[in-house]
């Protein structure tokens, strides 16, 4: 970043998040010294007609050319897999899709780029409500067990392997219940509430974190996420215990809920503000 100047960010992905983010950067990012520098999705038609010419790569490998000082994933957990160490051999990565680092060795190869490179890797908190406080008291030694359940319609969901095929057999269908890190291969794209849980708790993590995946018929306008908490007994011999409810309306069908849109551009922010406190998410490397 040269001093004074604009923040540079590149965009990858051009979904509902990434349509915002572009949006929000091209009307507001001069006043707030930021400067887009690049888009980029893996079906580039895409974007016709709403992100200017120039503004389209078309080579993920090609982003160097580009310096960004901030790429910003909002595409699919394929991306950080594949392309993430290279993100941060030239450019600091604020991760949309947090349950990519399910995966002991993505994980692992990016700490080591982030170590080797000098760029920080931020997660997104997405979904999840209280990260901060759940970060903070797992902390402290004060967190015994997380659980988050996040309920849609069916329509909402998009699985993979084994869960491809289930279905609802009333409802009100558990779908999964178990680790985080079994959970985020088979819904890479409805679990990252859940994974930024495992990362805001790390004395738990992806295989302490329990997770649970609910198919519920009633629910064609929105998806449900309740985040259940317990510390250790204490001298009473009573648990401390947080339980919140979180109903986010969402377009039918549709995979990301309107407040996560919200949320996510709070923790973009908090990604290309860092020296001025403004941290709204989960780091996890620096």
């Amino acid at each position: 970043m040269v001093p004074g100047g604009p923040q540079r960010v590149g965009v990858v992905g051009y979904g509902r998040l990434g349509q915002s983010l572009v949006s929000r950067l091209l009307a507001q990012g001069s006043e707030l010294g930021l400067e887009l520098v690049f888009v980029w999705n893996r079906d580039p038609g895409r974007m016709a007609g709403s992100v200017p010419p120039a503004l389209q790569l078309q080579d993920l490998t090609a982003l160097e050319e580009r310096h960004p000082d901030l790429v910003v994933e909002v595409a699919h957990p394929n991306i950080i897999h594949e392309s993430g160490v290279q993100i941060l051999r030239h450019a600091n990565l604020l991760v949309g899709s947090p349950s990519a680092l399910a995966d002991q060795t993505t994980k692992q190869r990016l700490t080591e780029a982030s170590n080797h490179w000098g760029h920080t890797v931020f997660v997104a908190r997405g979904a999840l409500w209280g990260s901060e406080d759940i970060r903070r008291l797992d902390e402290a030694g004060g967190l015994q067990s997380l659980r988050v359940t996040m309920a849609t319609h069916p329509d909402g969901f998009r699985l993979e392997g084994s869960l491809a095929a289930a279905h609802s057999s009333g409802p009100r269908t558990v779908l999964y219940e178990g680790p985080v890190r079994g959970l985020c291969p088979l819904a890479p794209r409805n679990s990252n509430t859940m994974a930024a849980a495992a990362l805001a708790a790390p004395s738990l993590g992806f295989d302490g974190v329990i997770g649970v995946l609910v198919a519920d018929l009633s629910l064609t306008d929105m998806h449900v996420v309740d985040v259940e908490l317990n510390g250790p007994p204490g001298p009473t011999g009573r648990s401390f215990t947080v339980h919140t409810h979180r109903e986010n309306p969402a377009q039918p069908g549709a995979v990301t809920g309107s407040a996560t849109v919200t949320a996510f551009w709070q923790s973009f922010l908090g990604a290309v503000r860092p020296l001025q406190g403004s941290l709204g998410f989960c780091i996890l490397q620096n």
